[in-house]
C-alpha cells in the first residue's frame, strides 16, 4: 500500500502536474511537486480538510483560482503523461519523500529570495527556483503522520 490509495488515472494526472510545474528543475524538482500533492491528500487541516484524492488536490479551487498554476494556464499540464514522469509519480505515491518538500503543503517561485514565511507558514527549504513551506507547528499534525 502506498502513502495514499490511488488508481492509474491518478498516476497520469500527477505525472502531468509534476511535469508542468517542475520539468525545468529535473526529476528531483518533479519529485518535490509530487510530495506536495500527496501531502495535501494526507493533510486533514486548513484548506485541505475535504481533499482526499489526487483529483481533489489538483483541481482544488481557492479564491476563485485553481491552486496549481499549471491547471489555470494550461501549458504542459494538458499534454499526455510520459513514462518518465509516470515513474516519478508512482515513487511519490508509494513512499518517496525528501527535504525540503517532505512535509511541505505549499511551494512557489518568488523570482526573488525565498521569504521566511508564506501566509504564516514556515520556510522548509529551497530547490532551484521553488521555495517550500511546511505547516506551522501544531497546525497540521496529520501531514507528519501520513
Amino acid at each position: 500500500m502506498g502513502r495514499i490509495a490511488y488508481r492509474e488515472a491518478d498516476v497520469d494526472l500527477m505525472a502531468r502536474m509534476m511535469r508542468a510545474e517542475a520539468e525545468g528543475e529535473g526529476k528531483q524538482g518533479m519529485l518535490y511537486v509530487g510530495n506536495v500533492i500527496v501531502n495535501r491528500v494526507v493533510a486533514d487541516c486548513g484548506d485541505f480538510i475535504d481533499l482526499r484524492t489526487v483529483d481533489d488536490v489538483i483541481f482544488h479551487v481557492q479564491g476563485g483560482n485553481y491552486s496549481f498554476e499549471a491547471v489555470q494556464k494550461g501549458n504542459m499540464f494538458y499534454q499526455r503523461a510520459r513514462e518518465t514522469e509516470r515513474k516519478l509519480a508512482r515513487q511519490t505515491l508509494e513512499s518517496w519523500r525528501s527535504h525540503p518538500a517532505k512535509y511541505a503543503l505549499w511551494y512557489f517561485n518568488p523570482y526573488a529570495p525565498c521569504p521566511p514565511t508564506w501566509y504564516d507558514q514556515p520556510f522548509s527549504g529551497q530547490f532551484m527556483d521553488h521555495c517550500f513551506y511546511e505547516p506551522a507547528p501544531g497546525t497540521c499534525e496529520s501531514v507528519y503522520m501520513g
